[in-house]
């Protein structure tokens, strides 16, 4: 499973891990990515999408039929 959200495009950032001296290393930040299924009514159909939680709430706010219609345009949903 890919760390891109469907919806909002969040991935993967990268960092450094400071320690009390001032070390500094490499590490990762992954999103809090999760697969969900939604009901699009429009289609009578479900569909998984690997969404964020910040995904879930615009999903939420907007509507799937919407939001679904955002990604398309931006890319992230073939």
């Amino acid at each position: 499973m890919s760390k891109i959200c469907e919806v909002t495009g969040k991935k993967v950032m990268f960092g450094n891990n400071v320690s009390f001296s001032i070390n500094k290393t490499k590490r990762r930040f992954d999103v809090n990515i999760s697969k969900k299924r939604f009901y699009v009514p429009e289609e009578d159909r479900w569909i998984t999408l690997n969404v964020s939680s910040k995904g879930i709430k615009v999903i939420d706010k907007k509507g799937i039929s919407e939001v679904l219609k955002e990604s398309r345009e931006k890319g992230f949903i073939k």
